[in-house]
């Protein structure tokens, strides 16, 4: 863990991820005998034939824990043993019988879910709030280390600083390209290392989903795609309970689709499951609303739909028959947007978002190093004065206002540009004047 990790005032819990230990008895798993039976028989139901081991691996209990309910299920006439392999039962091949199938059939009018054996929604409560980012302390120089490759002044980090450490909602406004989406990234990377996330919660026979392999990313590969079979994320953690992923603290973006059906529980009828909304992924990391403003709900609205959770720290979800369901709410939610937000709501809204910070233009020394930092990232020689072509012709001469992503677009242009002329790449003011004219618009004049 580097140094500025360490500097971060959470518990050694809290940044490490709260490991859950392994249950070693029914007991443990907080789960009832007749949902583990009624799992056991719809993996077989679906899956066919599986050995002890195969059981043990997808339903992630361990066979100690399985082998008195298959027990059961056998003197029931619901399972058969059709062949065995190894020493000891963990090595028989069970497979369901006619009857078994029927009983299965009965099961999946209530509920269809066969994976990984769930926690129960009291334990999922307290793993949020052994690992939750509340009560952070981040000093300057963690933060300056965080965000070691952006660039922004003084001011904007010790303003930045006390905002995260609120742990109170946090208002982004500025214009497009400017790095909002990063700020917010830089923020949950600083949150600490890893965290462990459940498959799935259970609560009253029903199923919710809460890991997402988009949101939820392994330590070790911060880019993953969604893998094929959605359970193979499940790699055993030494001592740790293996319904439980260890993860990269998540970071959850909603943009200007987002609408306020979206915020609940969303069924999905073929795989028997509820899947868990955006915030609820967000857990014990950052949840971002970008483009606030654009959604097809209005402002006030979605301002209104967070009050009670950042107030409670606890979300309202609903279920069936009209149940609501309490679940945690701790994340950092950040709203961003490049409009006005005087524009977007009255004022007495903006003031119950605690922080709202200005990521704005970049100055001309921070340009420049911008893009000195992407030259030197892509091994571009820079020649002498060769960034002043920029802003002689093209933001002073036309006119156009700075953005802090400038920099790294008109970098790739000049690359693109040396491979088409066939020399060597240069950020020379030849380059970037060509470079530049292929990148910001020059609309003509009407007459």
């Amino acid at each position: 863990m580097n140094q500025a990790a360490t500097d971060i005032g959470l518990s050694s819990d809290a940044r490490l991820g709260a490991k859950p230990p392994v249950p070693e008895t029914l007991e443990d798993t907080g789960l009832a005998a007749s949902f583990v039976s009624d799992l056991l028989l719809k993996t077989l139901y679906f899956q066919g034939a599986r050995k002890g081991t195969d059981l043990e691996a997808f339903i992630r209990l361990s066979y100690s824990i399985l082998d008195p309910i298959l027990v059961d299920l056998q003197e029931r006439q619901l399972i058969e043993v059709r062949g065995s392999e190894g020493h000891g039962r963990i090595g028989y091949t069970f497979d369901i019988t006619g009857e078994g199938r029927t009983r299965a059939r009965e099961i999946m009018q209530t509920s269809r879910y066969a994976g990984p054996a769930p926690i129960p929604l009291g334990e999922y409560w307290e793993s949020v709030r052994l690992q939750s980012t509340r009560g952070l302390q981040i000093g300057r120089d963690a933060i300056r280390e965080g965000f070691g490759n952006l660039v922004f002044e003084d001011d904007f980090y010790d303003s930045l600083g006390p905002a995260i450490n609120s742990g109170k909602s946090l208002f982004l406004y500025g214009h497009a390209g400017n790095g909002k989406t990063s700020i917010a990234e830089a923020i949950a990377e600083m949150m600490g290392t890893s965290i462990y996330v459940p498959y799935a919660v259970e609560v009253d026979g029903q199923v919710i989903q809460i890991y997402d392999p988009v949101a939820h990313r392994s330590p070790d590969r911060p880019v993953q795609e969604s893998p094929d079979d959605s359970h193979s994320f499940l790699r055993a953690v030494p001592d740790a309970d293996p319904r439980f992923a260890q993860v990269r603290r998540p970071v959850v973006m909603v943009g200007g689709e987002l609408v306020l059906d979206e915020l609940e529980l969303q069924f999905d009828p073929q795989m028997g499951v509820f899947r868990a909304p955006p915030q609820v992924k967000a857990n014990c990391g950052v949840f971002i609303i970008d483009d606030f403003g654009r959604q097809r709900v209005r402002p006030r609205d979605l301002l209104n739909r967070w009050m009670v959770p950042l107030d409670r720290h606890m979300d309202f979800l609903s279920l069936p028959m009209g149940h609501k369901l309490p679940m945690p709410f701790e994340c950092l939610l950040i709203f961003a947007t490049n409009l006005n937000p005087t524009e977007l709501v009255e004022e007495a809204f903006l003031r119950r978002i605690q922080y709202k910070i200005l990521v704005d233009n970049p100055s001309r020394e921070e340009y420049t190093k911008i893009f000195d930092d992407c030259c030197a990232a892509a091994n571009l020689k820079v020649t002498d004065g060769a960034v002043d072509v920029v802003f002689e012709q093209f933001y002073e001469g036309r006119g156009i206002p700075a953005r802090a992503c400038h920099p790294r677009d008109i970098v790739n242009h000049v690359l693109d540009l040396a491979r088409y002329l066939g020399v060597e790449p240069e950020a020379s003011r030849r380059m970037l004047e060509l470079a530049c004219r292929s990148y910001f618009l020059d609309v003509p004049e009407t007459e």
